[in-house]
């Protein structure tokens, strides 16, 4: 059983796009059993239950049988785990007291996010959607070719100022994040040496790279931060909120 999850008490902007499926029907939402708040799959997290009673977090929401879900909140998720609420309220999702919840699951659902977002980059290169090198992704600004700029937290801040700067001047509407892992986990994610800079020029193969990052920065209560070292502003927020509503339908 996949041990991936998160939880908050306030749903992001971009995760909370409607659910549509492939036909641009709407789908119904989910209700946190912690919070009651209700948002789209992709802003909460789904719990399952393995045939031995163990609890786990299902991220892909793939796994049969009945779920409970929860807002991407580490925090909220801890305290809920410390005073019994979680489980008690699996007991009345699930209507079973024979439940056994792990006390690492939060532990669990950040090294999921984790791993589920640079599994996600390491798809979207082996698919052709991703660039990287300071120079090829220079030049693909420039060209109006990218949607998505992506800087390991260890970049040096000359090369990083002087592809934001690009990005500024040529392409404003391009969201910049500095990722919250260095040049090494970046490198093995994509399968290359020394990645230090990476770009996204499809907007879906952006928006699901995105979604990806948002889930897991929100478990662990950080905000993404642009490229020019503040959190996003309203336009690059927009930006996000587009490309993620572009393609709501493929997480279904």
């Amino acid at each position: 059983m996949e041990h991936d999850e998160h939880l908050t008490s306030d749903i992001t902007v971009a995760d909370a796009a409607p659910d549509t499926g492939a036909d641009g029907t709407a789908l119904p939402e989910r209700r946190c059993i912690l919070t009651g708040a209700h948002g789209a799959r992709a802003a909460l997290i789904r719990l399952a239950v393995g045939p031995d009673s163990q609890v786990a977090a299902d991220l892909g929401a793939k796994l049969p049988g009945r779920g409970a879900w929860i807002v991407a909140d580490r925090a909220l998720l801890e305290a809920a785990l410390a005073k019994g609420k979680l489980k008690g309220a699996l007991a009345r999702a699930f209507k079973s007291n024979s439940l056994k919840l792990p006390d690492t699951l939060p532990d669990q659902i950040a090294a999921g996010l984790e791993r589920r977002a640079l599994d996600r980059l390491g798809l979207e290169n082996k698919s052709g959607n991703l660039i990287w090198g300071h120079e090829r992704v220079g030049e693909a600004i420039l060209k109006g070719k990218v949607r998505l700029l992506l800087h390991a937290a260890d970049a040096k801040p000359d090369g990083m100022s002087k592809l934001e700067a690009r990005r500024r001047g040529a392409s404003p509407d391009t969201v910049s994040i500095v990722l919250p892992v260095g040049r090494e986990q970046l490198s093995m994610a994509l399968g290359r040496e020394n990645v230090v800079h990476a770009a996204i020029g499809d907007s879906a193969s952006a928006a699901r790279v995105i979604e990806t990052l948002e889930r897991w920065a929100a478990f662990n209560g950080s905000p993404m931060v642009s490229g020019g070292g503040t959190d996003r502003n309203d336009d690059e927020s927009d930006a996000v909120n587009s490309a993620v509503a572009d393609v709501a339908g493929e997480r279904h």
